[in-house]
């Protein structure tokens, strides 16, 4: 597996990378500082990536939940009562995303970890039971899942016979660079995650897992802020795009014309992008140090992870607080300019702001 010759960018394309590249290293060095002193409101940023991350990787698949929902799925659920395949995926995805960040220091890039991971991402998915941890043993592709239901098939992947060998030559390979160094830890990680999805070595999961294992790999090259905003979350904003740019290099797979300039590119910008995102985040909260209370900072959090509510959904959400309190902190949070809203008597509406 000559990977080497997928990454011979024209010069161009080389620099385009490099700056790219350098963004995201001149990022982390400044995260680092922040890491150190402001550790619980990491916490709260975790929580609420986590929930993202968790969301969006699934509905990318096609499931159906909200953020919101998967939150309360998480805070009571009953293991026996998980029913419905997009709950049995949600928990699956969510053990597997705790047992990373928990344990990403101890764990290597091993064969036998993406086989345990891929159990615990199936480990309450009912009709994988057979199949969960082993290498697929019949064809499949890659499909698109759209919110309308339609699908559409992206590309044909790895053949049941070679998925084996060309599993085991991903993890050398990526290993090997690893530790010489020669290229860039993202450069490897993203061309890492396009093989693993145009192998596809599993039956089902193979997308879930595909963005579980693009955490591990940035954590273990320490790229912790990918700890406290979600990429699942980027990525699902970006998904016919997504799906787009792997349709395209992958058509000329196998081939000498297999140049990976796009997917790279892609890979980068939704790095970028949650960067700028978590930079935001970050200069929001620091503002907001003296002009607003801990019950006001709940309120854009909740805001926050579910893009647009009503007041009762904040009365369920953060149901410790009275109505009329929470009308008040959504007044002032308004004047400030802290969240937007539409609509206007009971039909009004409150936002998460942009920023551009």
């Amino acid at each position: 597996m000559d990977l080497l010759k997928k990454i011979a960018f024209q010069p161009t394309i080389f620099q385009e990378i490099i700056q790219k590249l350098s963004q995201i290293d001149s990022f982390k060095g400044g995260w680092k500082l922040i890491e150190n002193k402001e550790k619980r409101y990491l916490r709260e940023l975790r929580d609420i990536a986590t929930i993202q991350s968790i969301g969006s990787s699934t509905r990318i698949e096609g499931a159906k939940l909200s953020d919101d929902e998967v939150k309360k799925l998480l805070k009571s659920v009953r293991i026996s009562q998980l029913d419905k395949r997009d709950e049995q995926e949600v928990v699956g995805y969510y053990e597997a995303l705790e047992i990373i960040l928990q344990s990403y220091t101890e764990i290597e890039l091993t064969e036998r970890y993406i086989h345990q991971l891929h159990s615990i991402l199936l480990k309450y998915s009912v009709k994988d039971q057979r199949h969960k941890g082993q290498y697929k043993s019949l064809s499949n592709q890659v499909v698109a899942n759209y919110k309308d239901g339609q699908q559409k098939i992206i590309f044909k992947t790895t053949e049941p016979h070679l998925t084996a060998n060309e599993m085991l030559d991903l993890i050398t390979w990526t290993n090997i660079q690893l530790e010489e160094k020669r290229l860039h830890p993202i450069l490897i990680t993203s061309v890492f995650v396009y093989e693993f999805l145009s192998i596809h070595p599993y039956q089902d999961g193979n997308g879930r897992l595909s963005r579980l294992l693009t955490t591990f790999l940035l954590l273990k090259q320490d790229y912790n802020f990918v700890e406290f905003i979600s990429f699942e979350h980027v990525i699902e904003n970006r998904k016919e795009m997504y799906y787009q740019v792997l349709m395209e290099t992958q058509k000329y797979r196998g081939t000498e014309k297999e140049i990976l300039d796009k997917w790279v590119i892609f890979f980068l910008n939704c790095l970028i992008d949650l960067t700028q995102k978590l930079q935001v985040k970050y200069e929001t909260y620091n503002n907001l140090k003296v002009s607003t209370n801990d019950r006001q900072k709940a309120v854009l959090a909740y805001i926050d992870q579910n893009k647009t509510v009503q007041i009762k959904d904040l009365e369920k959400g953060l149901s410790q607080y009275s109505r009329n309190t929470l009308k008040k902190d959504l007044l002032y949070l308004v004047r400030e300019g802290l969240i937007l809203t539409t609509g206007s008597g009971r039909g009004v509406r409150y936002h998460e702001k942009i920023e551009e």
